[in-house]
């Protein structure tokens, strides 16, 4: 199955319908909305309850109680074809058949008549593709992650017996992220030698065993460091509303924050950076933190700078590696940026697994089509230090959903907390993926010339399919229905127009909706027949 690399018919030229600093849309009929921030995605789509966001400022906002961010911009698109954007952040509220709007210079426009035109039209004005994707082995085999295993306590050793135990269980060799605490402090980008003696021998051996490598790295500089005393001196560190160097705490304690609106300051991380794949052969980095949270509205900086822009500045340093990784991240869509959700806790339910699909359809129509559905069986440290026995069932349904997202990343070593039966099942998931990995990198490709997402919302390419929430378009021809609910069976499966062959064989005319069964093994999806 593959697609054409062809530039989708452009949308009807915008009109403009409104613009200024506060305004009111009244609602169409059956009008839908998608958009703003990729957390909010199990409320999508926004017209039918109230719901509201101010997208400068997460909730909780400079307190302890404001949490870590995913990805989001300054954009609303609903499904006749309306487009709502502002260059800043903005506040919108859905309420009473109203969409009320406040920030600076909001534009609505109208460029035809469906979610998809809306958003082609602002892809190409405010987000246009860059022609470039991540990496291509982000996609093209897993990622595997140290940090469930090794949790603040990556060692060279540990890091090859990880690796090792994959390969030798039959596992595809992949992307190998060395996560928190391989470096001497926070802002100290090189290897602890006292726990990695010999990294660029490590890498050299994970580079022959068909794995690339990146390590995890924050815009955080540890006080006390010398690192810390050199920008300090250098006036490359945020300084509070009183002058003084701003030191805020985050996950890992207290820290000083890179002023990243300094070119210097830049310059100083990206040699960091480089040399660090000069000496030790290190192919990228997981570019963690920089969550608007961390930053304040009277911050003093090289640039003017809001919160927001602070968390753009850092995705910006991502550009000049194509092996990347963000989790927070403002604007920046159509950038080769790999974007992964916020870290998961093991449940099931919209708090866990049933909000990984929401949460990628709305980082794709933000402009985000490189996403990860975080680490396979959820990645909150917290969260899965407690929980005791693996959940089996979930840990493979959650495989199921990664397998065919663009990309899937493994933490928990799946030998060691399946048993045979899941870990035959997670082995089909990967089959499946392999399978399907030419249409994947196909529509990879295309999305980084036309800005369409990967993963596709069910109405991007069918009507009346707005609530549809729990499936999704991989592409234009295929339907993926992973299943979520524990101990299910089998599961309910919208198919739009045409006609559908299901991976069962059963072909379906549609519209109807169909029950499937879903055995553990199975992967629920009907792709369209040629001519429908």
């Amino acid at each position: 199955m593959m697609i054409s690399h062809a530039l989708p018919a452009l949308p009807p030229d915008p009109l403009l319908e409104q613009a200024g600093d506060a305004l009111e849309l009244a609602l169409e009929a059956d009008e839908r909305w998608w958009g703003g921030a990729a957390e909010d995605g199990l409320a999508m789509p926004f017209g039918v309850r109230p719901f509201a966001r101010d997208l400068g400022s997460p909730v909780g906002h400079g307190s302890g109680d404001a949490a870590p961010s995913n990805q989001s911009s300054p954009v609303l698109l609903s499904n006749r074809g309306r487009v709502i954007w502002s260059e800043r952040p903005f506040a919108f509220a859905f309420e009473d058949g109203l969409l009320r709007l406040s920030g600076r210079d909001i534009s609505v426009s109208r460029a035809g008549g469906s979610l998809r035109e809306a958003f082609l039209s602002a892809s190409r004005r405010f987000f246009p593709p860059s022609g470039r994707t991540p990496a291509r082995e982000l996609f093209s085999g897993p990622q595997y992650n140290t940090w469930i295993e090794h949790p603040y306590t990556p060692t060279q050793e540990a890091v090859l017996r990880f690796v090792r135990d994959l390969l030798d269980a039959g596992m595809p060799p992949g992307v190998v992220f060395i996560d928190d605490l391989w470096a001497y402090d926070y802002g100290t980008w090189r290897f602890d030698r006292s726990r990695f003696p010999d990294p660029a021998a490590m890498i050299r051996q994970l580079h022959e065993w068909g794995c690339s490598v990146m390590l995890w790295v924050v815009p955080f500089v540890s006080p006390d460091s010398a690192a810390f005393r050199e920008l300090e001196g250098r006036g490359l560190l945020i300084r509070d509303r009183a002058g003084d160097t701003a030191i805020r705490r985050w996950w890992n304690g207290l820290s000083a924050l890179l002023d990243l609106t300094a070119p210097a300051a830049v310059k100083w991380m990206t040699d960091q950076l480089d040399t660090l794949r000069e000496e030790t052969g290190v192919d990228g980095f997981k570019f963690d933190a920089g969550d608007v949270r961390d930053y304040r509205a009277d911050d003093r900086t090289a640039g003017r700078a809001e919160p927001v822009d602070l968390c753009e500045a850092w995705a910006r340093v991502g550009l000049r590696y194509p092996f990347n990784e963000f989790r927070a991240c403002w604007r920046m869509g159509g950038r080769p940026l790999g974007q992964r959700l916020q870290d998961k806790p093991p449940l099931w339910g919209p708090a866990g697994i049933g909000s990984l699909v929401p949460e990628m359809l709305a980082q794709g129509l933000i402009g985000h089509p490189f996403v990860c559905p975080d680490m396979i069986g959820g990645g909150e440290i917290e969260a899965m230090t407690e929980q005791g026995a693996t959940d089996q069932e979930f840990f493979v349904r959650y495989a199921q959903i990664a397998a065919l997202s663009p990309m899937m990343q493994f933490s928990v070593l799946p030998f060691r907390v399946l048993d045979d039966v899941h870990l035959a099942a997670v082995n089909e998931a990967l089959a499946v993926r392999a399978s399907l990995l030419p249409l994947i990198l196909d529509l990879v490709d295309d999305a980084a010339t036309t800005g369409e997402p990967v993963v596709r919302p069910m109405a991007y390419h069918a009507s009346g399919l707005d609530e549809v929430t729990d499936q999704f378009f991989l592409g234009p021809d295929l339907i993926v229905a992973p299943v979520t609910a524990k101990g299910a069976t089998e599961r309910s499966v919208a198919v739009p127009a045409g006609r559908w062959r299901g991976d069962g064989g059963t072909v379906v005319e549609g519209p109807a909706r169909v029950t499937v069964a879903c055995d553990l093994a199975r992967i629920p999806r009907f792709e369209r027949l040629a001519g429908t």
